[in-house]
């Protein structure tokens, strides 16, 4: 079979057959009975309603542990190479709401010495962004009290005795089968894994007993996660279990905002000005002319435009079907919906920018160790 995409920890490229990755990769949809089972615990997340997070791992075995007393913990993480955009908030947002329906603690890990091992940036470079990531991932409103940031390079000591342990069960073999490593990768890219691997372990070893871990994050992680569960049980600890979403589109209509792409891409930190600027230049659904739209119609399951309404800034399912259906009718054009989108993500990252600023003073105590945040960074 041909490969029209790649999805792989560090590259999302073409048009995501997300049926097949789940395929691929030996995933599980979240069907049904799954749903039924996460509504017990409180209102389903449009997320898991609408099939962005659509896969998992041993979910079932989280839950009927949880529901056997054991409570879990969290962990997701967050590559810092350049500033936040809404495609990263999005599985945090989900974890958010995970935290609050569970009342489990959260480990978020930022790998400033992977960015550094697969992109051109020094480690101050990529220091620096910790923090202001760090920054956007607080602003969000996790428990202060029960949730860490860890940054690798800061947490090291905590990290590398679990790294290691991990890095001794993984043979050279099973990096290159999994990552497609070569003779021309560097040895700290063929460690990594065992590094990411660590936090899903770190209760446990804190705790003295095996403590459940469920990851929430992009399906692109899954390489990592895959060898992170087989070496567990060889190590004492549970298998972590995960739930997967689906890529957050690009303003270009392709299947995943990149931050190479600074014109398809909302960053936390855009102004009104350049919000408008960036949906106003959006890939749409809709026809050449406005009388051929009203004539015929456009197409959301295409527009990116109407893929923002659905991953993130319409929570209604009714409003989100009654503005489809009036696009597909041509009641409303591509600049109607532009103007909506744009109005939805200006109020939205006002909100965010002012809690953004907040977070400078409680971003320090969810360092995990008490760590120094790098000072330079700190305005």
């Amino acid at each position: 079979m041909a490969e029209d995409f790649k999805v792989t920890p560090w590259e999302v490229t073409g048009d995501i057959d997300y049926d097949l990755l789940q395929e691929r990769f030996g995933t599980t949809p979240i069907d049904g009975a799954l749903l039924d089972r996460m509504s017990r615990y409180g209102e389903i997340h449009p997320m898991l309603r609408r099939g962005i997070f659509y896969s998992h791992r041993d979910m079932v075995r989280i839950l009927d542990d949880y529901d056997k007393g054991e409570r879990f913990t969290l962990y997701t993480g967050r590559g810092p190479s350049g500033n936040t955009h809404l495609g990263h908030l999005m599985p945090w947002i989900f974890n958010k709401w995970i935290q609050d329906t569970f009342d489990v603690p959260m480990y978020f890990q930022m790998t400033d010495d992977e960015k550094f091992l697969f992109k051109d940036l020094t480690l101050e470079d990529t220091k620096r962004m910790a923090y202001e990531n760090a920054l956007d991932f607080a602003a969000l409103g996790f428990d202060p009290d029960k949730t860490r940031i860890i940054v690798d390079t800061e947490n090291i000591d905590t990290l590398y005795p679990l790294a290691l342990k991990v890095a001794k069960k993984v043979t050279f073999s099973t990096a290159k089968a999994v990552f497609g490593f070569d003779n021309s990768t560097n040895i700290g890219s063929i460690f990594f894994t065992a590094i990411q691997a660590a936090p899903a372990f770190l209760e446990s070893e804190i705790r003295g007993r095996p403590v459940p871990c469920l990851i929430p994050c992009g399906i692109d992680q899954d390489p990592h996660f895959r060898v992170t569960r087989d070496v567990a049980p060889g190590l004492g600890y549970p298998k972590p279990s995960l739930i997967y979403c689906k890529m957050f589109p690009g303003l270009s209509g392709g299947d995943k905002m990149s931050s190479s792409d600074e014109n398809a891409t909302i960053y936390t930190t855009d102004g009104p000005k350049a919000v408008r600027k960036k949906v106003g230049k959006a890939f749409t659904g809709g026809c050449v002319s406005v009388e051929e739209q009203r004539e015929k119609g456009g197409n959301p399951e295409v527009c990116a435009v109407f893929k923002y309404f659905y991953y993130l800034f319409e929570e209604d399912d009714s409003k989100l079907d009654e503005l489809a259906d009036s696009c597909r009718r041509g009641e409303i054009l591509c600049g109607e919906c532009k103007m909506r989108l744009t109005e939805r993500i200006n109020v939205f990252l006002e909100d965010h920018q002012a809690k953004r600023e907040e977070a400078r003073d409680i971003v320090d105590s969810m360092a995990f160790g008490g760590f120094e945040w790098n000072k330079e960074a700190k305005r």
